[in-house]
């Protein structure tokens, strides 16, 4: 795919891997990106560094009717996305017998309900379109193995993964792409809820983006499905 004046969304594009892929999809010249994300003034200050291309929406995607009445309101089959970025993601760590409901709850309604409620609008548009069109996912490598206290989350990857898999062999057909990322650690603030610090043997945000705008850029009848990767050492430097 030419990035060139296509119209992208990613989620949870307010900070870290969200905020590093919006950045990279306007540096590679998408026309339109609508960052989608909860925190405001974040999504206005990356307006401000990136300029126009940029449309910063404030929305929590686990509001179905939300982002039903947003998808309506913004796009059109004469008008639709090209690219869609399933990265809003909630993570909380703890055993199963001491993880509060609402944050296990939380979890199932950002990771999976959300992904769900935006995909099934957008790839309604995406159909109607000539050409190729391309979703990723943002899954994890604790959606194909999990470790002690990540129960709640590691259930919601290993959807990711199972949703991933099904739509790339139910899309294929219509010339859309589905890929399914699953990335180690990340350098930003996202473990903050497990007591695990960033540090900077983790993988950086930007340098994940770069991959994910390399699998954008692959020709169109070639489709990475899935790709893992991880930081060579993951400890944090002495």
């Amino acid at each position: 795919m030419d990035i060139r004046s296509k119209i992208a969304i990613v989620t949870g594009a307010s900070s870290g891997l969200g905020k590093a892929i919006t950045e990279a999809l306007v540096r590679n010249g998408a026309t339109e990106v609508y960052g989608i994300g909860r925190n405001t003034k974040a999504l206005e200050k990356l307006q401000t560094e990136l300029g126009g291309a940029f449309i910063p929406v404030t929305m929590d995607i686990s509001h179905r009717e939300d982002v039903v009445d947003w998808v309506k309101s913004t796009f059109s089959n004469h008008h639709a996305p090209d690219i869609l970025i399933n990265n809003a993601g909630v993570g909380n760590f703890a055993r199963i017998d001491e993880m509060n409901p609402d944050d296990w709850l939380a979890m199932i309604n950002t990771n999976l309900n959300g992904l769900y409620y935006i995909t099934a609008e957008v790839v309604k548009l995406m159909r109607k379109k000539e050409g190729y069109q391309h979703i990723i996912n943002i899954g994890s490598i604790m959606g194909t193995i999990s470790h002690s206290e990540g129960a709640g989350y590691s259930a919601t990857k290993f959807g990711v993964n199972g949703i991933s898999e099904a739509l790339f062999k139910e899309l294929r057909g219509d010339n859309i792409k589905v890929s399914c990322i699953n990335s180690g650690s990340i350098k930003t603030s996202f473990f903050d809820s497990s007591g695990i610090k960033a540090h900077s043997n983790m993988l950086h945000a930007d340098e994940v983006a770069d991959i994910l705008i390399f699998i954008l850029k692959t020709p169109d009848n070639l489709l990475i499905d899935e790709i893992m990767f991880r930081p060579l050492n993951p400890k944090a430097p002495e």
